[in-house]
């Protein structure tokens, strides 16, 4: 192994060199026609996300987590409402949920896909809540509040198994809002419809990051929502601009949340590339499982489900030794992440909460296991040899202890 190799993390650097006289023209359209807020460019993104994800309706705005925020707002939750998501994932999801008004409750992940596991959500209906059929409302009983809205997160760039948790939400009248923050382009198989969904096309509507390091990234802050319903994407762009629909008139208090023309327009050439960025990433993705396969008994790679066409935003492989591993990486000069090293029912952040240690085990083991390999669009063959090599070197070093 080079001990001198430097292999990043991802590497924006390089992609945005690629396209660099592209988004420099986006600024200089911008400036000259002095456009920064709303106008073509966002209008443009709006209409190309939606084609791409197959949805109906996009509303550009100025982060994943106001996509989320919004969204559960304008598809209807209330404050004081319970909106059922997974520990295992960025603190957005349960801020969005409590910005909203409501309550953030958790059920336990898979921990082959690390995605919600729709038994336990089953579980958690049928014995924590009772369904009215008159009001037909979801009543948690230890809180007595009502649940009306679940958040699946596809994780790492895997769609969660959408199929029961639908089922599940129509049984149960409540309504589902995709977490597609990592998702941009991946893709579910709906047996129930005999066909391939895109991501953000499933839900009632969906809540998209476009963080620089996404799959698609702006080179700044920004989000979007898709939904096919008209009355949530109406609502969702009155909510972003401050609850105006018309200038100076408002329907309601809002938030200043627009998505502004020039990372925009910039979202807008790099959506040309996704498609063949994505394929890049699974590309990368089937090299490093062959390249991992002689060290499954001590590095697991991830898992891709039979339903799933997955884009690895993230490439998450699974070792007890996880820490140890990960200075080995950094000490041989390659980056890596851990997604996320904390649950979120154990932050600090929701100390008042009544979770503890021991409620959702497969989320607390993963979280304790869990390392993120180099992965981005562009990352080469021998990059991976060297990341691969060096977790070889990890391994049988580690068995001879």
């Amino acid at each position: 192994m080079t001990q001198n190799a430097k292999i990043p993390f991802v590497d924006l650097v390089s992609l945005h060199r690629a396209i660099e006289p592209e988004l420099l023209q986006v600024c200089k359209r911008v400036i000259e026609t002095a456009g920064f807020i709303g106008g073509p460019e966002v209008e443009g993104l709006e209409k190309e996300f939606a084609q791409f994800c197959e949805a109906e309706y996009c509303v550009g705005v100025n982060s994943g987590t106001d996509a989320l925020r919004f969204a559960l707002t304008a598809a209807g939750v209330q404050p004081g409402d319970i909106v059922i998501t997974v520990p295992n994932t960025f603190i957005a999801t349960t801020e969005a949920i409590s910005q909203a008004g409501a309550r953030p409750d958790f059920v336990d992940i898979d921990p082959i896909t690390f995605n919600i596991d729709s038994r336990k959500l089953q579980s958690y209906l049928e014995t924590q809540c009772v369904f009215d059929a008159k009001t037909g409302r979801c009543i948690q009983k230890a809180l007595n509040q009502p649940v009306t809205a679940i958040v699946p997160v596809h994780l790492f760039g895997q769609m969660a198994d959408m199929d029961p948790i639908l089922e599940l939400a129509e049984k149960y009248h409540l309504i589902v809002i995709e977490d597609a923050c990592q998702a941009h382009g991946a893709e579910y198989f709906s047996k129930k419809q005999n066909r391939w969904l895109k991501a953000g096309s499933v839900g009632r509507a969906a809540a998209f990051s476009f963080y620089p390091g996404k799959n698609l990234g702006a080179c700044g802050e920004g989000g979007a929502i898709t939904t096919n319903d008209p009355e949530v994407a109406r609502r969702s762009a009155v909510l972003r601009d401050h609850g105006s629909a018309k200038k100076y008139y408002h329907e309601v208090e809002g938030y200043n949340g627009r998505l502004d023309s020039i990372q925009a327009g910039m979202l807008r050439i790099k959506l040309k590339h996704l498609a063949d960025w994505n394929e890049q990433r699974r590309a990368a993705a089937r090299i490093y499982d062959e390249l991992l396969k002689p060290m499954k008994g001590s590095v697991s790679a991830p898992t891709q489900a039979s339903y799933s066409k997955a884009v690895y935003h993230l490439y998450v492989v699974r070792t007890p030794f996880r820490d140890e591993l990960q200075k080995h990486l950094t000490n041989a000069g390659i980056g890596t992440g851990i997604h996320y090293p904390v649950p979120l029912h154990l932050q600090k952040a929701y100390s008042a909460m009544a979770w503890a240690k021991g409620d959702f085990p497969e989320a607390e083991g993963a979280a304790e296991q869990i390392l993120s390999l180099p992965m981005f669009a562009g990352l080469t063959l021998d990059q991976q040899k060297l990341v691969t090599e060096a977790i070889s070197e990890f391994a049988a070093s580690f068995a001879t202890r």
